[in-house]
C-alpha cells in the first residue's frame, strides 16, 4: 500500500502519463510555481496572524 490505497506502480504509471503528457520542462516549471504559491499563502497567513497585534499597539498608543 502506497498513499491512501495507491500502490507504488499506480504512481509511477501516473507519473509517465504527466511526463507524456506535459514534458520534463512543463512540470519543471509547474513546479517552481506551485512552491512560490504555497510560500506566499505562507507569507500571507502569517502576516495575518501578525497584523491584530500591530492593531492592538495601535490603539493602545
Amino acid at each position: 500500500m502506497g498513499l491512501g490505497g495507491i500502490s507504488i506502480w499506480q504512481l509511477v504509471i501516473i507519473l509517465l502519463i504527466s511526463v507524456m503528457l506535459f514534458g520534463t520542462g512543463k512540470l519543471k516549471t509547474l513546479g517552481s510555481d506551485l512552491g512560490g504559491a504555497i510560500k506566499g499563502f505562507k507569507n500571507a497567513l502569517s502576516d495575518d496572524e501578525r497584523e491584530p497585534e500591530a492593531l492592538d499597539k495601535k490603539a493602545r498608543g
